[in-house]
């Protein structure tokens, strides 16, 4: 899916809200996000909710879903996401003077780099061993966004017309089933195995085949990154139905599209941790 699209203004506004839940079974919440914005002064954590229009600098959201005996999966989902904060500004201090980006190179030196770390640490102390983590991130930049992607976490694209287009691909046996027509989504839904993953940051994996792609910014864009948890409680037409461009990305802390479609999730399913971070981008 690596595309090249025609350059548009570099003048944006950018808007998101994101939102996690325990779920209605569980006893800790093993999801985590994070919403930074990078520049050459440095990076900035930013709130679950916010806008700016400034175009100073770049942009990444993520959401990782951790794994593991007791409370790994909740380590494992952290130091992914603040891994992202610690390496991302290094990528930055090449790209100020209009450079051409590799990205893939870029990312891929990052998941590798939480890989080890998540590996190291299981090897250091056995309660963390064979944790693991999924991670689903976009970079957004001027015109585009770059996409890195291991486990069944899922990127949604809105795009200006409303289409509804799934950008990541699950790691399972179950989603390659389904993308070979073999098993109906409702199949794929309901598959005992549905939950194995073939790929994870840590866990027992030697060697990562993560998924990168690039895509164009058109004008107006929406995207949804979740974890699995939301996408168990929601088919891809309630998904659809949320984010359509008529519901605001936030009022405030309490009406805001990741929380409503979180609380939906949880709503018709609940047995998992459920997290979803939306943003829109818009270019004059």
């Amino acid at each position: 899916m690596d595309t090249v699209g025609d350059e548009v203004s570099s003048k944006r506004m950018i808007i998101w809200s994101g939102h996690s839940d325990i779920g209605r079974f569980r006893s800790s919440n093993e999801d985590a996000f994070i919403a930074l914005k990078v520049n050459e002064e440095g990076v900035f954590r930013l709130g679950k909710l916010g806008e700016d229009s400034n175009t100073n600098g770049d942009y990444v959201f993520a959401v990782s879903d951790g794994m593991g005996g007791a409370n790994a999966g909740n380590f494992a989902s952290q130091i992914v996401v603040d891994q992202i904060a610690l390496l991302f500004p290094g990528v930055f201090d090449p790209q100020v003077d209009g450079s051409t980006v590799s990205y893939k190179a870029i990312l891929s030196q990052l998941l590798n780099n939480m890989h080890n770390a998540i590996i190291d640490l299981g090897r250091s102390y056995s309660e963390l061993e064979g944790m693991g983590s999924t991670l689903s991130l976009c970079w957004v930049r001027k015109d585009r966004i770059y996409i890195g992607h291991i486990g069944d976490s899922r990127i949604y694209h809105l795009d200006a017309s409303s289409k509804l287009s799934q950008l990541s691909e699950d790691h399972t046996h179950v989603a390659w089933l389904l993308s070979k027509g073999d098993i109906s989504e409702y199949e794929a839904r309901i598959h005992p195995a549905r939950n194995q993953l073939q790929q994870v940051i840590g866990g027992k994996n030697q060697h990562l085949k993560p998924q990168f792609a690039e895509l164009p910014l058109s004008g107006k864009d929406r995207f949804l990154i979740c974890s699995d948890g939301l996408t168990e409680g929601l088919f891809d037409s309630a998904i659809h139905r949320s984010l359509k461009y008529e519901a605001p990305i936030f009022v405030d802390e309490q009406d805001n599209l990741a929380r409503n479609l979180v609380d939906q999730a949880v709503v018709e399913d609940g047995k998992d941790n459920t997290t979803a971070l939306c943003f829109e981008v818009t270019v004059d």
